[in-house]
């Protein structure tokens, strides 16, 4: 099964917060994961915004850095570029379901990259973005 999870679920696996165990629940079957430059750069914001404001000591965000580079080496992540068409996917998704759900623009070019990318499933531990994907026809969990 191909699964997209967007970057919340991917900062929950490697810093600890109230979705974790049910990150590291569902890892537990071992899926491949997509992982595209999107992910890539909002996941070194959200660690070096818990650098920024004293939440981690750059050590620790370091060796963070370490464990997502080892996992990136062992298979965990699928590694995929952007696709082509995901900017316009996200603006005829945005067309169709912004006004009615309030979805940021990186919330919906998820979406649009697991369209496009032909994930079978989303997950997200944001439920407005869940709902998105589920609008767009993706099973969420």
């Amino acid at each position: 099964m191909s699964i997209y999870a967007d970057t919340s679920f991917a900062v929950s696996l490697y810093l600890p917060d109230r979705h974790s165990s049910e990150a590291e629940r569902r890892m537990a079957s071992r899926p491949g994961l997509w992982l595209t430059p999107l992910h890539e750069a909002e996941w070194i914001h959200a660690l070096e915004r818990h650098i920024f404001h004293r939440h981690l000591s750059r050590r620790e965000g370091e060796r963070i850095y370490a464990d997502f580079e080892r996992d990136r080496k062992a298979g965990v992540w699928v590694e995929a570029n952007l696709p082509e068409l995901a900017f316009d996917v996200c603006a005829q998704l945005a067309r169709r379901h912004m006004a009615r759900l309030g979805n940021r623009t990186l919330d919906t070019l998820h979406v649009a990259c697991a369209l496009e990318l032909k994930a079978e499933e989303f997950w997200s531990f944001d439920e407005r973005q869940a709902k998105l994907a589920r609008a767009a026809g993706l099973r969420t969990s």
